[in-house]
């Protein structure tokens, strides 16, 4: 697809008013090691709001009033030796862009290898890796105007500031203000002191540095896994454990590892491990409206044999099962034991990042909640510029344009996709 997307010169939005230029904030167990990771969502608005990028922009000051330390910079090898936030009100990076072609066209885009070139140009990113130098903005806004008055608002953040959660609260505030409130409806927090002391949770069910290749020739894909297979495995599941419910993450994330796992097997004994990562807010008590990181990977471990033969609601009760051990993992933890080594060892066993699986799901995050007075977003995609790491696949919110879970995968190589679509299609 050949689309021109003209954007204006970049520019700093400072906080409405002036915020302390001396506070620092110390990161949390949950936020150390990410602040050399960008991570970005697009937002996809069919109806036109006046004036989009002016409006935006206006109100994404008044935002940085409340959560002024997404307005600082990332301080590294301070007296304490620790990475901190400062907030030094320097701002974000903000672009207005527009183009001559409808909305529609991008709506419609499979997030495969051959449209990135597009989907490129509808944010920006930090010059250097996750924006860790201490001039680097720790949030990039685009806005871009599309011929038929839609829009998309592309958003680029430093990982340490917050997750995805906190980000779409963010996200919520600007849209709020610029509907005419006078101040967010939830209060930002961004320091919680009764985080720190959880060790890192996060960590868990990822494979070491040193064992990390980047897979050049991992295909981008973007599939629908239909409503009537869900359905009909949920019913499954309903029967076969006497009436006990399972989630729409469960059974797409069941289908993808056993899929996955079927296209790529070639020694039944060969680990599959399957990890996914969750919220963990409610489980250490976090303060109403903290947008920090709080985030765990959670872990589960089969071989290929077990996970290619086994009956689909099998693996839908491993994956529900291992939810709910992540209240007592946290209990632990909070009482003085260390549940991480024994997951530690557990993904020793995996050998290769090849055989693991990271499943996220953006689905309740609330990205889809923003409105900026003309509707909720028609889509929203996350957007990796770089290789993958490892094989992984973000689960997304309701499209208006699919009927299922919409899934962007980035977890097979060139000569497995064949194989994993089949199995797809065996399983609809």
């Amino acid at each position: 697809m050949s689309v021109l997307v003209r954007k204006s010169p970049c520019v700093l939005v400072i906080p409405l008013e002036p915020v302390s230029m001396s506070s620092t904030i110390k990161l949390s167990s949950f936020d150390k090691g990410l602040d050399k990771i960008q991570v970005t969502v697009l937002l996809m608005f069919q109806h036109p709001v006046h004036e989009v990028a002016d409006t935006i922009k206006r109100a994404l000051s008044q935002a940085l009033v409340h959560y002024y330390p997404i307005a600082g910079r990332i301080l590294a090898g301070s007296d304490d030796g620790e990475v901190h936030i400062q907030c030094n009100g320097e701002g974000v990076a903000f672009v207005s862009a527009s183009t001559n072609c409808a909305l529609k066209e991008v709506l419609v885009l499979d997030a495969s290898n051959g449209t990135k070139a597009l989907l490129h140009e509808l944010a920006i990113f930090s010059p250097t890796e996750g924006g860790s130098r201490a001039s680097d903005p720790l949030l990039l806004m685009q806005v871009t105007e599309f011929s038929c008055g839609g829009f998309v608002l592309g958003v680029t953040w430093n990982h340490a500031i917050a997750d995805g959660a906190g980000i779409a609260q963010f996200l919520q505030a600007v849209a709020e203000l610029s509907c005419g409130f006078s101040k967010p409806s939830i209060v930002p927090v961004r320091w919680d002191d009764s985080l720190l002391s959880a060790p890192l949770p996060r960590e868990q069910g990822q494979q070491p540095t040193t064992s990390l290749e980047t897979f050049d020739n991992f295909s981008g894909l973007e599939i629908t896994i239909p409503s009537r297979l869900i359905r009909r495995i949920k019913a499954e599941f309903n029967s076969r454990f006497s009436g006990q419910l399972c989630t729409k993450f469960e059974v797409a994330s069941a289908v993808l590892w056993q899929c996955r796992t079927r296209a790529i097997m070639s020694d039944p004994e060969t680990p599959a491990s399957f990890s996914f990562s969750a919220d963990v807010r409610k489980h250490l008590g976090a303060k109403q409206g903290y947008y920090g990181n709080c985030l765990t990977c959670q872990l589960v471990m089969a071989t290929s044999g077990t996970v290619a033969s086994a009956d689909i609601v099998d693996l839908v009760n491993m994956i529900k099962d291992s939810k709910a051990k992540i209240a007592d993992k946290f209990k632990k933890i909070n009482e003085g034991s260390n549940p991480q080594q024994e997951e530690g060892q557990m993904q020793q066993r995996a050998q290769h990042p090849y055989n693991m699986l990271l499943v996220m799901s953006w689905v309740n995050l609330g990205f889809d909640e923003v409105d900026f007075g003309s509707g909720r977003p028609a889509r929203v995609m996350p957007y990796g510029k770089d290789r993958a790491i490892f094989p992984v696949c973000v689960m997304c919110p309701p499209c208006t344009t699919k009927d299922g879970v919409d899934a962007l995968l980035s977890m097979l190589r060139e000569e497995h996709v064949d194989n994993f679509l089949a199995e797809l299609a065996r399983l609809t």
